[in-house]
């Protein structure tokens, strides 16, 4: 008999699996960083990150056999060459994991607040703890070697104002005068510009390994789209007088050689696109003047076009696990017949 109260819901079942798919990818990527890091300071820190999706791993795969739950497979070490060349500085390594750290603190409050077992609510309360734990250390290691990417400055408020007209959120008439650019439209506007900027080198590193020149042209399409629309961003700061802050060293090496299985690279950049059309759409919402919230809006469209692609690819190859769902009863009516 089914123990309704302690029965998984749809939303658990599907935060459970999205989990295990990310720590599976994570923890190739991090197992092979660790293989290569040098710098002493930056060890601990991805060291920390292996450790918390080898955990999830752990605790899910028991998880699932209790609940008899068929455990996705994602991603193992026949996605990763541990034995191929160097392929990212330190400094990159840093700023990516610093990133993802961002996503999983995004992803896992939103998964504690889908879940209504207390033994799940506990699971992403913890993830969320030692995620916001990783980004914590990440910034601080990258604040004392001068690689933290930091917002621009403005001046500080004196004094309280209100909005006077409803001009304030126009912005779309070439003919009228813009209103500068309020603190919350610059924090998403530099924002954007750094997560294309880590999503530029990811896209030129796969390309290089990937031995495959579908994947190879898709990953030079995803580059090109970063990399306008951080001209896109960075144009509209210039406009305001607003400088474009100094980026970390995202360096990649000139190797070639296959380092990461083409089902990862792709899911990889899955998630990707997924986070930004996310940090977009949050954008868009956030932002009061009218020519922004658009350019948001038209953005994602690129982005959900090119993530059409990324999915088609991962079909055709096989590559595109399902996550669980309910059956197909007309499907499963006309088996019967």
């Amino acid at each position: 008999m089914i123990d309704e109260k302690n029965r998984l819901t749809s939303a658990e079942i599907g935060c459970l699996w999205t989990t295990y798919m990310y720590d599976s990818m994570a923890k190739c990527i991090l197992g092979f960083m660790l293989k290569h890091l040098e710098d002493k300071d930056i060890i601990p820190a991805v060291q920390f990150g292996y450790d918390i999706s080898t955990g999830h791993l752990d605790y899910l795969l028991n998880l699932f056999d209790k609940e008899d739950y068929a455990a996705p497979h994602g991603f193992t070490e026949e996605d990763v060459y541990m034995n191929a060349p160097w392929l990212y500085s330190d400094a990159f390594c840093l700023t990516y994991l610093n990133h993802m750290s961002k996503v999983g603190m995004m992803t896992y409050s939103g998964f504690v607040s889908m879940s209504k077992r207390k033994d799940i609510r506990n699971f992403f309360t913890k993830s969320l703890i030692d995620t916001s734990t990783l980004y914590n250390q990440t910034t601080e290691i990258a604040e004392s070697k001068e690689l933290h990417a930091t917002h621009p400055y403005i001046e500080l408020p004196k004094e309280t104002d209100y909005v006077e007209s409803k001009k304030y959120y126009s912005g779309l008439n070439p003919f009228t005068r813009k209103r500068p650019l309020n603190a919350i439209e610059i924090s998403h506007l530099y924002m954007n510009i750094l997560t294309n900027s880590i999503g530029v080198k990811l896209s030129l590193s796969f390309a290089q390994t990937s031995h495959s020149k579908e994947i190879q042209d898709y990953m030079l399409r995803g580059k090109e789209i970063s990399n306008k629309h951080i001209q896109i961003f960075s144009d509209i700061l210039l406009e305001n007088d607003i400088a474009t802050p100094r980026m970390p060293d995202l360096s990649v090496s000139d190797s070639t050689t296959k380092t990461f299985s083409d089902k990862l690279i792709m899911f990889h950049m899955a998630l990707l696109t997924s986070a930004g059309t996310g940090n977009y759409g949050t954008a868009a919402a956030a932002s009061q003047r009218n020519d922004l919230a658009l350019n948001y809006e038209r953005l994602s469209l690129e982005i959900a076009k090119y993530a059409k692609s990324g999915a088609d690819i991962m079909i055709k190859h096989n590559w595109f696990e399902q996550p669980p769902g309910t059956k197909d009863r007309e499907k499963l009516a006309r088996k019967k017949e």
